[in-house]
């Protein structure tokens, strides 16, 4: 990155103003996703696609739209919006040339070469510290403990007018405790040698203690190296200890037509299919990056279809060689969007995990994955989604969103393991006059054995009679690609939000969690990633049933937390933090689980489902954000 950044400097002719990178993307995470979400309800601009993240200059046109709109009551932006999207757009706009020690970076412009081809570049750093503690309120006493020092070096820019570039290399300092609870066992049958039983005892992890539950995202690739065993087996998955970890992100984007057809080429998050940001069942932004190639065209103002393939990462549980060998994973993913203006947006689209081949039908966006893998054979994981979502322009949108993992229509399906899928229903209000302020309501269901799938036999991976099996589960690095809740859950949300000014931002937040027990005694079978459902057996007799908080152990958190984050403009820091209480116990029914029958449940607390009640607090602080 060093030498190009050099090339750049040394063949930049005389230095003239340019706006920003045009066609690099926003990260997801960007707070600006929210407030175009939120001007898009009130008709402040058109609709925007949800396949995520948008480019500067679609965030650009869509920011500029919402600021030259002629509303009227709830469609008008009042005047702290005004500065609000005006703050936003100076982020983009505005650079400085020559070095810049305000924001952290070095911006320079001119031609190519002796041709006459604009070109620009910036280089620049940036860092986060953030540091949380979580004490058990039983003890009084520190419980766990995370903290992050992550340094960013980053160089983009645009090379004409319709090329950008985006490369970011990041290392740092992490600690992020959890404990293994127990362990779990991963049933499948039918693919050895006579059919024997086979039984993974695989372990059972807690979410990171020092967070709130399923909040805490993996900075780095691949694994971290403990400072403190700084050999080839000190090289582990994630940071229970003091750890180092590395990240390399970047991105090649192009945008033709006016930005009708875009290009990109990246490694980096992504959101697809969310009616709210954070809310996607298929392609969520929790989802850990890996690199693709992706195309969105829309040729219509009412219609886009979007395509992306990519190379899934091997989770390193076992060490490198052994977790690759039976984790060679590709996905793609096919979505078509109907928007009518600011009143009814409609989504539908298949993805699928494959082992790596040279496979032309999936990337193909003219065809169905769904119905190709009849043509080729049946070894992938596929799935499809819908999204329906309704505006009454200014006051309140509502959505359903529905994801299938697989389905076998017979009578009694709905209690069926193997009817595997996973809903979501909810509502955004508008609350007028504060700036960009919403409530959110949401219920989400996450079906046993949802985004699992049995390991399998695939003729490309029996090299030499090796009768190993391939992992095909829902899953890059570790992580989920769907919602971040695993298997066999369900979560009540609700969400206060404002923006208090131009340059804070306030949110409260409830939620009602309840998971599926994948570890003791009375685990209860699909609630973990890797698990698998017996893919013989499918007679009514032998058929596994689900009867959810009926059927074995289950764990319940209520959360509660507020937080705000401020940015400090003349010093280019962002300051944040997080406060709350979660609330955990577990239910239990008498006599063992997965028995096919309903069994009423109790709250129990005895090893291995006791209660706690934990307080969290989370502090940070960034400084040379992406403005």
């Amino acid at each position: 990155m060093l030498k190009l950044f050099l090339f750049f400097l040394l063949t930049v002719a005389p230095v003239y103003a340019l706006t920003a990178q045009s066609h690099v993307s926003v990260p997801v995470e960007d707070n600006i996703y929210q407030i175009l979400d939120l001007a898009v309800g009130r008709g402040l601009c058109r609709p925007l696609p949800v396949s995520k993240p948008y480019t500067r200059a679609a965030i650009l046109s869509a920011i500029n739209e919402a600021l030259g709109a002629e509303g009227a009551g709830r469609g008008r932006l009042n005047a702290a919006e005004r500065l609000i999207l005006e703050n936003e757009r100076k982020k983009y706009t505005g650079k400085k040339d020559g070095l810049d020690m305000e924001r952290g970076r070095y911006f320079a412009a001119g031609t190519l070469f002796k041709k006459n081809i604009k070109i620009n570049a910036e280089a620049g750093l940036k860092m986060d510290a953030e540091f949380s503690q979580a004490v058990k309120a039983e003890t009084e006493t520190a419980y766990s403990w995370g903290e992050t020092l992550w340094i960013s070096a980053y160089l983009k820019g645009d090379i004409g007018n319709h090329f950008s570039y985006d490369a970011a290399i990041s290392g740092g300092i992490l600690r992020a405790e959890r404990k293994q609870n127990g362990t779990y066992h991963a049933y499948y049958r039918g693919f050895e040698d006579h059919g024997e039983f086979i039984d993974r005892e695989l372990p059972a992890y807690s979410e990171s203690l020092a967070y709130f539950p399923f909040t805490y995202k993996k900075r780095w690739d691949s694994s971290v190296f403990f400072f403190d065993e700084l050999n080839s087996s000190g090289y582990k998955t994630f940071p229970e200890r003091t750890a180092g970890g590395y990240a390399i992100n970047g991105d090649l984007a192009a945008a033709f037509l006016d930005g009708t057809l875009t290009f990109r080429f990246g490694r980096l998050r992504r959101e697809w299919a969310a009616m709210s940001p954070g809310s996607s069942l298929v392609f969520n932004g929790n989802a850990q990056p890996f690199l693709a190639v992706e195309g969105q065209f829309q040729p219509l103002s009412w219609f886009s279809i979007s395509s992306l393939t990519g190379e899934l990462e091997y989770f390193n549980q076992d060490g490198i060689k052994i977790s690759s060998w039976s984790s060679q994973n590709a996905f793609s993913i096919t979505m078509l969007e109907f928007n009518i203006k600011n009143f009814l947006h409609i989504d539908f689209g298949d993805t699928v995990v494959w082992p790596k081949r040279f496979e032309l039908g999936y990337p193909f966006p003219l065809l169905s994955s769904f119905f190709y893998q009849n043509n080729i054979g049946d070894f992938d994981n596929l799935a499809m989604f819908l999204d329906i979502k309704g505006n009454v322009t200014g006051i309140a949108s509502a959505w359903v969103s529905f994801y299938c993992d697989e389905l076998e229509l017979q009578p009694a399906m709905g209690i069926l393991d193997r009817t595997m899928f996973a809903f979501q229903a909810g509502t955004t209000v508008h609350i007028l006059p504060l700036p960009f302020s919403f409530i959110k309501l949401s219920y989400t269901k996450i079906e046993p054995y949802c985004y699992t799938h049995n390991r399998n036999f695939v003729p490309w991976y029996n090299e030499l009679g090796d009768r190993r099996t391939m992992e095909t589960s829902y899953m890059n690095n570790g992580v989920g690609i769907g919602y971040y809740l695993p298997p066999n859950s369900d979560e009540l949300l609700l969400r206060f939000e404002t923006m208090a000014g131009r340059a804070t931002n306030i949110h409260f937040q409830y939620q009602m969690i309840r998971h599926g027990a994948d570890f003791g005694p009375n685990a209860v079978d699909g609630s973990a990633y890797l698990s698998e459902l017996d893919p013989d057996g499918r007679d009514e007799k032998d058929v596994l049933k689900k009867y959810f908080l009926h059927d074995g152990a289950y764990q319940w958190f209520h959360v509660l937390k507020a937080g705000a984050e401020h940015t400090l403009n003349k010093l280019s820091a962002k300051v944040y933090g997080e406060a709350g209480v979660v609330f955990s116990y577990f239910t239990n029914i008498d006599g063992p689980a997965n028995q096919g029958e309903p069994s009423p449940y109790r709250i129990v607390d005895e090893a291995p489902y006791s209660k706690s009640t934990t307080v969290i607090l989370t502090l940070g602080v960034k400084l040379f954000p992406d403005l």
